[in-house]
């Protein structure tokens, strides 16, 4: 699949900068001009309370398809990012290797 310009699908995402949560994928559209301008619109008719409790807007290229439902993307969204995490922390992990001669 080419993820590049208007080929490319896009996930709105939700969350809070304050609170770290996410509410998860919003919508999921193709080509990065119409995800901009979807993201735009979802911030224009944010409401003051909203946007002061912390609540932002983002885009982010993934494979998933225009038009995926969005809880289902978001539940894959979420596998896919334990995943990552999982296959992170296993590359990163660290031997330790006792001292030849421990101090007692």
């Amino acid at each position: 699949m080419n993820l590049d310009g208007n080929n490319a699908s896009y996930a709105i995402i939700r969350h809070n900068v304050r609170t770290y949560r996410s509410a998860g994928v919003i919508t999921v559209v193709r080509g990065k001009q119409k995800a901009e301008a979807a993201m735009k619109a979802f911030q224009e008719s944010q409401s003051s309370s909203d946007l002061h409790e912390g609540w932002r807007y983002f885009i982010e290229k993934t494979e998933l398809k225009a038009g995926t439902d969005p809880a289902e993307a978001t539940h894959r969204r979420q596998v896919e990012l334990e995943l990552r995490e999982t296959k992170a922390l296993h590359e990163t992990k660290t031997v330790i290797v006792p001292s030849p001669n421990p101090q007692r």
